[in-house]
């Protein structure tokens, strides 16, 4: 008699599975909760307990770990030894196992699951059973998910001892058991341990990387789902991910209608503003030379307005939370365009991982923008004066180090990006802002070594600054920005981002 065992959480498309499987001359061996399933369809089933003996045990924690069952399937078909103990045993054959797992990754989802639950869902036997049926490949066919159902019913259909198939399905098998190993590992630990598995699952081929001579894919960890929808537009790139990842970042520092325009992983215009219509004119007023063929991120559901001012000038992706009907007619005009539906509520990985020739750097993500402020000059802020200061810290906190952002109504004025020493960001930000920077708000991501960056804001008319503290010549800098009457505002957070 030809057994396949049956054990799954998911049912769907079981039925259709088994109806072949039967087809084909096999009795199925299922377990309690799946064998009441197929009999209530209509199926023939022997639950397990009539094969072990045992009734399953601590209310079903305990029902496939059983020599019989194990043995049956791991018994090496060509070897003599194997076989005699079997047929010592009385013990059949397993030359099928179909099993899914208990749905540990959704459960955990939930930010409101407890400990207990978690832990509950957490599959013992049906682990086993996989890794067991995967060892003994050459000999028994294992199917760990419905998505494979349709191919496995097509080997079935064929009768070919394809060797080649069932390896596929054992890989698939030990990819399944890897990845919810780790995601209970990552779930029970959430620190740096001294080991860190990924499990990494590919959800696009893009259409290459950095450069079109680099091959490149984007990949999530455990299997989680694509963050976006992409509703039109040419295929994503490499950069594209990239610099659309950026954007989400940091219009997400924001409560208030927030729009960001990323140029090469920096953003050249981000504005702030009640109005929807009116954040956006601001962004792309701040650098619209910069903004050309750049990704626009809003924080808020773009309708037809923001839609038709967006469609005046090129840029090759749009990010946002929502869009209205009307707004994603109007961008159909431009073929394409990629205009991609950000998705809330997903989980986030946990680490931020950057890759070397010969190794990895992991590190947490940078989610605080201070703990603590400091007002180191006689000049005082006003609240007012706090939130344009706040602003320009929440986007200098995303420019690439050395970094500097000049700011004014909660709108960019220069952002001085990437530069090797302070004062030459400095000089950009400013020259950029020109004459619009007489009474506005300077941020840095880390503090000023010297007085000098002070006194050339001074001569551009910087009201505020806001910045880390830290240095050596800190006094200094104070005494500079008292000098020239300048608030200074000392934070407890630097902002590197390299």
């Amino acid at each position: 008699m030809k057994y396949a065992l049956i054990s799954v959480w998911d049912k769907t498309d079981l039925e259709k599975l088994c109806n072949k499987i039967i087809n084909k001359g096999y009795t199925l061996l299922a377990t309690s909760s799946t064998a009441k399933y197929l009999k209530e369809k209509g199926f023939e089933v022997k639950e397990t307990s009539e094969l072990t003996g045992f009734s399953e045990l601590i209310g079903g924690r305990v029902k496939t770990l059983h020599p019989k069952i194990f043995a049956g399937i791991l018994a090496r078909r060509d070897n003599p030894k194997d076989m005699e103990d079997l047929k010592k045993e009385n013990i059949p054959l397993i030359d099928i196992v179909v099993c899914n797992l208990y749905p540990f990754q959704q459960v955990i989802k939930n930010k409101n699951t407890t400990l207990e639950e978690a832990l509950e869902n957490i599959d013992i036997g049906g682990v086993s059973l996989l890794r067991a049926a995967a060892k003994n490949f050459p000999f028994v066919l294992v199917v760990p998910s419905p998505k494979y159902y349709d191919e496995v019913i097509n080997y079935l259909e064929k009768e070919d001892d394809d060797l080649e198939f069932r390896r596929r399905m054992a890989i698939k098998a030990f990819s399944t058991t890897s990845t919810y190993d780790n995601s209970i590992m990552n779930y029970l630990t959430q620190t740096f341990e001294d080991v860190i598995s990924l499990n990494l699952t590919k959800k696009l081929d893009l259409r290459y990387g950095e450069n079109p001579q680099q091959k490149a894919g984007f990949y999530t960890l455990n299997d989680e789902d694509l963050p976006f929808i992409q509703y039109q537009g040419k295929e994503l790139s490499y950069n594209n991910l990239l610099d659309t990842d950026s954007a989400w970042n940091l219009i997400k520092e924001f409560d208030e209608p927030t729009v960001a325009i990323i140029k090469h992983n920096n953003p050249c215009g981000v504005a702030s503003d009640s109005d929807n219509l009116k954040a956006f004119i601001k962004a792309f007023e701040s650098d619209p030379v910069s903004a050309y063929g750049g990704i626009v991120a809003c924080n808020f559901e773009i309708d037809e307005n923001v839609a038709k001012e967006i469609t005046k000038h090129f840029f090759e992706v749009i990010v946002a939370p929502s869009y209205k009907e009307e707004a994603l007619k109007v961008f159909s005009q431009k073929k394409n365009l990629r205009v991609l539906k950000y998705r809330e509520g997903l989980p986030e990985n946990p680490f931020e991982i950057r890759s070397l020739r010969r190794g990895v750097l992991i590190q947490s993500f940078n989610n605080i923008l201070f703990d603590n402020y400091e007002v180191k000059t006689s000049a005082k802020p006003t609240e007012k004066d706090m939130g344009e200061l706040i602003f320009a810290l929440k986007v200098v906190k995303h420019v690439k180090s050395n970094a500097i952002v000049v700011s004014k109504d909660k709108q960019t004025l220069g952002i001085g990006a990437g530069q090797m020493n302070r004062v030459n960001a400095v000089k950009i930000a400013l020259e950029q802002a020109g004459e619009k920077a007489k009474g506005a708000y300077l941020a840095s991501d880390a503090f000023f070594p010297f007085p000098d960056s002070i006194e050339l804001a001074a001569k551009y008319g910087i009201k505020a600054i806001i910045q880390p503290g830290g240095s050596i010549r800190d006094n200094e800098v104070i005494e500079a920005a008292e000098k020239n009457n300048i608030i200074l505002v000392m934070i407890s957070s630097r902002h590197f981002r390299h």
